[in-house]
């Protein structure tokens, strides 16, 4: 099964590139084996927030077994020799409270500053608002001044992590009225 509320859609990327945004589904492992094998360290260490030399090939088959009752994804792809490539995703996982859930995203360095990024959270904020969820909350390293610059467009409030001084929570509710100055 795929992420509810989803459709394909191919996106032109800033610098004239095109993705095609789609659900992730359970069978996309290998893909997504290789698109964390495409990760520089420094990018891995921003998602993971600490250094991550192997994928956790347990953790993603959690996590891939969850669609589409408890997460979504969104992956961006490209054409490749063996058919597609992962350069993006993002994904929300309902944690205990049916009505929240925590988001990440990530981009392979290739399409960085592209606005891969900006396009995945709208795509994924959209899909959780079509699952009728009421927050979005992620975590996130002071040191990623790009993703909290990119959650700040998006408004998503930030404060400190009360218990990691290094970690920002971003939190985004999806049932108040849109700000348009604040997405300017």
């Amino acid at each position: 099964m795929s992420s509810p509320s989803f459709n394909d859609t191919d996106v032109v990327l800033r610098d004239g590139r095109a993705v095609r945004l789609r659900a992730m589904h359970c069978s996309d492992e290998g893909e997504l084996l290789q698109f964390f094998e495409r990760l520089d360290p420094e990018t891995r260490y921003m998602r993971f927030m600490h250094l991550v030399s192997k994928p956790d090939v347990k953790r993603l088959r959690r996590v891939l077994a969850f669609i589409p009752e408890r997460c979504t994804g969104i992956v961006a792809t490209i054409p490749a020799d063996d058919g597609i490539d992962v350069v993006g995703g993002s994904s929300l996982m309902i944690g205990q409270d049916p009505a929240n859930c925590e988001f990440a995203v990530t981009v392979t360095a290739a399409y960085a500053r592209t606005g891969l990024g900006h396009t995945l959270m709208s795509a994924l904020i959209a899909a959780a608002k079509a699952r009728g969820l009421v927050e979005m909350e992620g975590f996130v390293l002071r040191a990623n001044t790009a993703m909290l610059r990119l959650a700040n467009r998006l408004g998503f409030t930030t404060s400190a992590d009360p218990e990691d001084f290094s970690v920002v929570i971003c939190r985004l509710r999806l049932d108040a009225p849109v700000d348009r100055l604040a997405q300017a």
